[in-house]
């Protein structure tokens, strides 16, 4: 993946250089092991990790994330890592700016937040264990960059060292601008709405559209950037495919529990995640990610 041609956005607050005032662990309140254990439940049961692991500092009385102070430095960050988020957030303002304007819509970008450890958001505590999300409230994208190490490590999404991660951490960002577009459009209200009067099986399967669509409008955004920059090297899409499959409840039920519950996904399952990615990559149009009304996911 190359970056040089790519915009860089300002619209970053850079909170990892804060610290956190908490019990050792570098998860606030509580130990590295106990987070990481939450996390791997709440994607077992299709529970948000962060209502478990505020529940658990709750219980302490140790909600280290809000002890870690919230201001950080604005504009985009000179190290290398800070610099391939800048780039990859400012193409996906790029190109969303112009898709929303073709539509008579005008883009409002969202500020990525970078974190170390924990800190706070608009929709609560903001762990490392959760990985990469977007809050609605705030409209902000939270990113602690550990979680590519997991993602090449633990959870072999791409080949570890390798060139084409970049694309694969790529991907993981612009899934999450993907919510913010959702958001933006009205979709997210929408679905939480509906939710409220389903069961748990039912609200987790309108969840699992909801992410579906995501990973399509990453796509959407990989296609329209390398139309303009050229940007996608050989292996980059492969990669991508690989962490996509790599994330899926499925297999992340599995290696977690040794089984699969498909009532309990919230993000689709490996193939299907595969699937939406690369329907809205080969489309580059945004009406190729009405999952909502596909009849097969």
């Amino acid at each position: 993946m190359r970056i040089d041609d790519l915009p860089q956005s300002d619209r970053i607050e850079d909170r990892r250089r804060g610290g956190l005032r908490g019990l050792p662990g570098g998860r606030g309140g509580l130990g590295i092991g106990t987070v990481v254990v939450l996390g791997l439940i709440g994607w077992a049961l299709g529970i948000d990790p962060r209502i478990l692991i505020q529940g658990a500092e709750t219980m302490t009385g140790n909600d280290g994330a809000s002890q870690q102070t919230s201001a950080g430095s604005s504009g985009a960050p000179s190290d290398s890592m800070g610099h391939f988020v800048s780039a990859v957030l400012g193409s996906t303002e790029v190109q969303w700016t112009a898709i929303f304007s073709q539509a008579g819509k005008r883009y409002e970008p969202p500020t990525l937040v970078m974190f170390s450890g924990a800190t706070q958001s608009g929709c609560g505590s903001a762990q490392s264990a959760m990985g990469p999300f977007y809050c609605p409230i705030d409209r902000k994208v939270y990113l602690d960059t550990s979680f590519f190490q997991d993602l090449e490590r633990r959870f072999r999404g791409c080949d570890a060292g390798s060139k084409g991660c970049q694309f694969s951490q790529a991907y993981v960002i612009a899934h999450e601008i993907g919510h913010h577009v959702q958001n933006q459009l009205g979709l997210l209200s929408r679905v939480q709405e509906q939710q409220r009067g389903m069961d748990k099986a039912e609200a987790n399967g309108l969840q699992v559209r909801v992410e579906l669509q995501a990973d399509c409008l990453a796509g959407v955004w990989a296609n329209r950037a390398e139309e303009k920059w050229r940007f996608i090297e050989p292996g980059d899409v492969e990669a991508a495919m690989q962490t996509a499959s790599a994330i899926g409840d499925d297999r992340l039920q599995r290696q977690s529990q040794g089984y699969i519950v498909p009532d309990a996904f919230t993000h689709g399952t490996s193939a299907q995640r595969t699937r939406w990615f690369m329907a809205g990559l080969k489309s580059g149009e945004v009406g190729s990610c009405d999952t909502f009304r596909s009849s097969q996911l």
